[in-house]
């Protein structure tokens, strides 16, 4: 099968990886990927948003399967084009992708079908969203409506740091169309959890959980990123909350979806947390997280492409989606003064010897003649699988710290929560 895969981050270095396992694939492209997947993909001089582009070459060059990975593309409508040029993509079309794409969307179907979240007001108007934030109980979250490269939800412990959240959404337009219209939602406590699941719209498989590490500093500190490091299984996700979660969560969002007639095919990605009062949706994704592929898809056991294509084909049900009982940490490492300001085309070192120990993911990486530089903010995601999570973390620092590029940044408490969350657990037990 000749395969497309588009996007060009850690996540799709993964997934790129793992299609590779499946020898029916004879041939990978990957639009744009980036300068470490080279070696595995023929790269294509695309943006990952050029729906046309894409859509025409991949009909030109005998395409069989195209995998959809960020958002972007997904909301723009990307595995519609596909599909009238009859070719198979893996991913949801634009009017199931709107579960990502509009905040306000996702918040409104929770709250008809009863999917348990946080209390929420949605806003289109700077001064009512204003005068609702007055009288609101703080700490409260605003967030953006549309897609803000994970940028666009903060919280806020003030009502001072709310108002001016606000207006860098709606009056400065920080986040462009996707802050013209907010979310001014509950503030939620209690561990968060990630967990990616398969759907062919009707049957949901999820994947092993995950755990997320948003802030760029150490001890959760700093602003938020698109991710500094994850780890998985996350030790707060128990069989009991899983069962829980869905019954309560995943089915009843499938079914949503259909009734409303935007069946969700690819990956639900399901941002939780575990409340006193039980798990509540905190966000959905209609794809992968980035970096929580990284450490879900070395654990997946089963041949992703076959998951895959039966997500498409709608036998689900019958395909089998198994994890190893192993554990993954990932770390990742960042230019100096990501996520705001930061500076790139610095030679990277260190990566052949890295890679003998853990799986060197590249996200922001650029091939020249001198060899690899960085051209990004997040650079690398650096992942080590091992038979408990105290060794995966170790393995996977040891790692990188092997790996040097100028102004390179990484938290140094990836995986610390998770630790403390399991030993909490082996203690009561």
């Amino acid at each position: 099968m000749n395969i497309l895969l588009v996007g060009g981050g850690g996540r799709e270095h993964a997934i790129a990886l793992k299609l590779k396992e499946n020898k029916s694939v004879t041939r990978l492209y990957a639009a744009p990927g980036n300068g470490g997947m080279a070696d595995i993909a023929t790269c294509l001089p695309f943006k990952a948003t050029d729906v046309a582009g894409i859509t025409a070459w991949a009909a030109d060059n005998a395409i069989d399967f195209v995998v959809v990975a960020p958002d972007d593309p997904l909301c723009l409508g990307m595995v519609d084009a596909l599909a009238e040029k009859g070719i198979p993509a893996f991913g949801p079309r634009k009017n199931a992708a709107v579960i990502e794409g509009s905040k306000v969307f996702a918040k409104d179907l929770m709250r008809k079908y009863g999917i348990p979240t946080a209390a929420y007001a949605a806003f289109d108007d700077y001064d009512q969203a204003a005068a609702y934030l007055q009288q609101a109980d703080m700490p409260i979250v605003v967030k953006a409506d549309g897609l803000a490269l994970g940028k666009g939800v903060l919280i806020c412990q003030t009502r001072e740091e709310a108002m001016a959240a606000l207006s860098s959404m709606m009056k400065e337009a920080k986040f462009g169309a996707s802050g013209a219209r907010v979310v001014i939602e509950e503030f939620l406590t209690g561990p968060e959890v990630s967990v990616l699941a398969f759907t062919d719209g009707k049957t949901i498989k999820p994947m092993v959980s995950s755990m997320d590490h948003k802030r760029a500093l150490d001890h959760d500190e700093g602003l938020n990123t698109g991710g500094m490091g994850t780890i998985a299984p996350n030790p707060c996700y128990t069989p009991e909350i899983a069962k829980r979660c869905m019954e309560e969560i995943f089915l009843p969002t499938i079914a949503a979806m259909a009734a409303e007639g935007r069946p969700f095919t690819g990956c639900l990605y399901f941002g939780l947390m575990l409340t006193p009062k039980g798990p509540k949706v905190i966000e959905y994704n209609c794809r992968f997280g980035d970096p929580e592929t990284q450490v879900v898809l070395p654990l997946l056991q089963s041949d992703l492409l076959t998951v895959m294509l039966s997500t498409v084909n709608g036998t689900l049900a019958e395909t089998d989606v198994t994890f190893s009982p192993d554990a993954a940490c990932c770390v990742v490492l960042a230019s100096g003064g990501y996520p705001v300001s930061y500076q790139s085309g610095y030679p990277i070192t260190g990566l052949e010897e890295a890679g003998k120990l853990a799986t060197v993911y590249h996200a922001g990486t650029k091939a020249t003649a001198e060899g690899l530089v960085t051209s990004g903010g997040r650079v690398l995601g650096v992942t080590a699988t091992a038979p408990t999570l105290r060794e995966a973390v170790d393995k996977a620092y040891q790692a990188a710290d092997m790996i040097y590029f100028t102004n390179r940044h990484m938290r140094r408490d990836i995986g610390q929560r998770g630790l403390a969350a399991l030993e909490g657990t082996e203690e009561k037990a």
